[in-house]
């Protein structure tokens, strides 16, 4: 594959992204495994979450989902004694393994929306950052898994992998907070979704939307 210019981050051309699945790859992610201690809250937090439902579940797990597949997140359930050590988990997850699982919308209002929901039912996000290639609001389940939310900024590879090879991306990788309070009342307002898919269109009222290294503290690790 050639890379489109001579960015030399850029691997590939938007062609390339376009092919037929490769001959040794999988047709899909399937799902996610958690163990928990806390299973009734973990099905609790995903079905309401994830807009999920309950598909089976016993003594010893659970599988949910929230749409055709028969499984998007399985909970093996562990002896709640573990809940105490597990509080560790949550300062490990912060600088080794996996960070977090991302979830897709199709819109911007439906992201909107899905935060709204949420935000109504006690559930709030822990970080809204648009990271430039997404608009993000990442959440922390009870067992403080990271899952993230988010919606593509661009409607083509060829438009993403252009603004890959801009700069923008080379002088801040990490993106602009959003205040998700904001982004709801521009976006009623009539603000087009492809305006506030721009990095900082939405800030915080009164202040400045923090940016790059300065977006990073212990709440957003």
């Amino acid at each position: 594959m050639t890379p489109p210019n001579n960015h030399p981050a850029v691997r590939v051309r938007s062609e390339d992204l376009e092919q037929p699945p490769r001959p040794g790859a999988p047709a899909k992610l399937a799902h996610v495994v958690y163990k928990t201690p806390r299973p009734q809250q973990m099905i609790d937090w995903y079905t309401q979450v994830l807009d999920a439902v309950v598909v089976f579940e016993d003594k010893r797990l659970a599988f949910l989902t929230y749409d055709h597949e028969h499984h998007r997140i399985a909970l093996i359930k562990v002896p709640r004694a573990l809940r105490i050590p597990g509080t560790v988990w949550k300062v490990y997850r912060k600088f080794w393994g996996v960070d977090h699982v991302a979830f897709t919308y199709t819109h911007l209002e439906n992201l909107v929306a899905a935060y709204r929901r949420l935000a109504d039912a006690g559930i709030r996000p822990v970080w809204c950052i648009n990271h430039g290639p997404t608009t993000s609001m990442y959440y922390e389940d009870p067992d403080g898994h990271r899952i993230e939310l988010q919606v593509d900024n661009f409607d083509s590879n060829a438009e993403l992998l252009d603004w890959l090879s801009c700069g923008e991306f080379d002088e801040n990788p990490i993106g602009v907070e959003f205040d998700p309070d904001v982004l709801e009342r521009l976006l009623a307002a009539g603000t087009s979704a492809a305006e506030l898919k721009k990095r900082g269109s939405a800030p915080p009222d009164g202040r400045r939307a923090r940016a790059g290294l300065g977006t990073l503290r212990w709440k957003t690790l």
